[in-house]
């Protein structure tokens, strides 16, 4: 789904773009004294379920959390930014584009430490699934994230159909047949 010009259905990324920020405390941390992966994660998926909540206009769950990478560690001390904004949205889902940097309070330094795509689906009260606005992409890096969001889309519909052929697969039983 893309915008034609002039198109009011139709959301830019912008528009529920959200920026999150935290102080890593103790906490926070495992014994070496690292963000625990967890944590992140539950802040990565709130900051996303904004994202796909406002442009939705609708309640959100998640679905699906792709290729999460875990970049550098992020430690007690430290500024985490979270940054998400949709990618691209389908008929009832939306994918939502999560990056993480830390950043040293003392000097300043940001470093990319975490990325993440979440795919939610918009549902209404009975939990049946809801359409979703398209989204409008701006820049050339909306576009390209546009372009690759329907990539990861097709991976994940195919590893899902491979699935459910194995599972069927595995479901036959081995016994022969009674004589």
């Amino acid at each position: 789904m893309t915008c034609a010009q002039g198109s009011s259905s139709g959301k830019p990324p912008s528009e529920s773009a959200v920026e999150m920020v935290h102080l890593v405390l103790p906490n926070h941390a495992n014994q070496l004294g690292n963000l625990l992966g967890g944590q992140l994660m539950q802040w990565m998926d709130i900051a996303a379920a904004l994202v796909a909540m406002r442009h939705a206009g609708k309640v959100c769950v998640t679905a699906a959390v792709d290729s999460i990478s875990f970049l550098e560690p992020i430690r007690v001390g430290h500024i985490v930014h979270i940054l998400a904004s949709v990618n691209r949205a389908f008929r009832t889902s939306l994918e939502v584009g999560v990056k993480v940097f830390r950043e040293d309070p003392i000097n300043g330094t940001r470093t990319h430490a975490a990325s993440a795509y979440l795919t939610f689906v918009a549902i209404d009260q009975y939990g049946k699934p809801l359409p979703v606005p398209p989204v409008c992409p701006q820049t050339a890096e909306e576009h390209r994230r546009y372009r690759e969001a329907e990539l990861r889309r097709q991976q994940r519909l195919a590893q899902r159909e491979l699935l459910r052929q194995l599972r069927h697969e595995t479901a036959k039983p081995d016994v022969p047949p009674a004589e």
